[in-house]
């Protein structure tokens, strides 16, 4: 089977004003909002590399609630992390997809189905003006134990608009993921999982695996490896798989700094990499590597 990429990562943020703020003082370049038909918006940051973060917050309760109801997992999911977690973190990696149809009765057959698909438009805005309603197909994977983070495919059936080059040029010099970090109790769990949405084998690495698709690695830690690695907290571990850091790709190190520190952001040098603590609108550790 041929890998799959990492599209986009499904970041939730309880208010799209804050999360705007905060990743233009990181220096990102934030797409215009974009509004769901269920309730909930976006403000997209977009990379070279053709990924992109999707912080998402909800916008329309009741309709999000309604939605949620009738069976929609990509909101159900969205308002029970939000329930569980706050309103801010990281609740899923999406790859890309050509039949998410089929990746749907792939799910299934694998036994880590995540609910029926979800198909889609929204209005999508370039800086430039250029609009398309881009469409999409969604197909949903989950892990047993793991209620805090979820997988899915996205096909696009209409993509976005031609003229997204400006979105994807940012002031600190990110051009892409590099990796996003989970924490687990048992990383050896998530093997069969990620085989079947990543269709990447597992690595072994210390104190955990690596799944390496062309657009970055998704690795898989036991706390104590994030706390070496990353100086965050070992308390609080959840059972499952919680996400907890995403990495980047910046062209210049040298220039990322300098783009925080002219924005006051407080950040620190570890083992050759820039770490941005958790702020609001930023519901995860930012780390920055060359």
């Amino acid at each position: 089977m041929t890998a799959r990429n990492i599209d986009h990562l499904v970041l939730p943020v309880g208010n799209l004003g804050k999360a705007r703020e905060r990743l233009s003082s990181l220096g990102f370049t934030v797409a215009p909002d974009g509004a769901h038909p269920f309730g909930t918006a976006n403000a997209c940051v977009f990379f070279e590399d053709g990924t992109y973060l999707e912080p998402l917050a909800v916008v329309d309760r009741r309709k999000a609630g309604a939605h949620a109801k009738k069976g929609n997992i990509f909101v159900e999911r969205d308002l029970e992390y939000r329930g569980r977690r706050g309103r801010e973190g990281l609740s899923a990696i999406v790859v890309s997809s050509e039949d998410a149809s089929n990746d749907h009765r792939h799910y299934v057959a694998a036994g880590i189905s995540g609910g029926e698909p979800l198909e889609f438009g929204r209005a999508v805005r370039s800086l430039g003006g250029d609009e398309v309603e881009a469409r999409f197909q969604l197909a949903f994977a989950a892990m047993d134990g793991a209620a805090d983070f979820f997988a899915f495919s996205c096909q696009r059936l209409v993509s976005f608009p031609q003229d997204m080059a400006e979105l994807r040029v940012h002031a600190n010099s990110v051009a892409g993921l590099k990796q996003v970090v989970l924490a687990s109790d048992d990383p050896h769990a998530s093997v069969a999982f990620f085989d079947n949405v990543l269709r990447a084998p597992g690595v072994e690495v210390e104190s955990g695996l690596a799944f390496q698709t062309e657009t970055g690695a998704v690795r898989v830690l036991r706390r104590e490896q994030i706390a070496h690695d990353f100086g965050l907290p070992v308390e609080g571990v959840a059972a499952g798989l919680v996400a907890e850091a995403v990495i980047f790709r910046s062209l210049d190190l040298a220039v990322t700094e300098i783009i925080l520190a002219a924005n006051d952001v407080a950040f620190i040098r570890r083992d050759g990499r820039v770490l941005v603590s958790p702020s609001p609108g930023q519901g995860v550790l930012f780390g920055f590597e060359e």
